[in-house]
């Protein structure tokens, strides 16, 4: 099985697995090593996604529990940085400066609510922006939803002007006289 498989149990089990062993290059003394961690991680994911040795596959499910019981602060920690990673590059694609601790540490004296906060959700493993109570979104109300749909379409490219003229360009190059 590749990874440029679509198959969606594939998926599933890799999403799974990436969300529990999360170390990176920088966590291990060697580049072999880290090599070492990566094709066992491969191995696991292709014998449960082959499912032909049962045997194998509940060993490979308890392995995985055994070792999110030793090291669930760590996959905690490294599931935080890369939820802080995810926003400093959102906020670099939407062209807001890096703010630097002592900027956090300054709003925080000053009462300023800082944005980009995230809270570790333990049941779908995944930190979640945090905002208001019983919000996803942070209390998006339509105005907002409707800006950020206009903005999402123009950082696409697309305009209503363009559409118009492509839509006329299509209509006068199919007649043929």
């Amino acid at each position: 099985m590749g990874v440029g498989n679509n198959n969606p149990k594939e998926i599933a089990i890799r999403r799974s697995i990436s969300s529990i062993f999360n170390k990176r290059e920088e966590d291990f003394p060697s580049l072999t090593d880290y090599n070492d961690y990566l094709e066992e991680v491969e191995d696991m994911i292709t014998i449960l996604v082959s499912d032909r040795d049962a045997q194998a596959s509940e060993a490979i499910k308890a392995r995985i529990e055994e070792y999110k019981k030793e090291n669930a602060e760590q996959i905690m920690l490294n599931q935080a940085r890369k939820a802080e990673e995810y926003a400093k590059a959102l906020q670099a694609c939407k062209g807001i400066p890096p703010q630097t601790d002592t900027d956090l540490n300054s709003q925080a004296m000053l009462g300023v609510e800082t944005t980009g906060q995230y809270a570790p959700i333990m049941a779908t493993g995944q930190p979640l922006p945090m905002g208001q109570p019983g919000s996803i979104r942070g209390g998006d109300d339509e105005e907002m939803m409707r800006l950020r749909a206009e903005r999402g379409s123009r950082a696409g490219g697309w305009t209503f002007e363009l559409s118009k003229k492509r839509s006329l360009e299509e209509a006068f190059t199919t007649i043929w006289i």
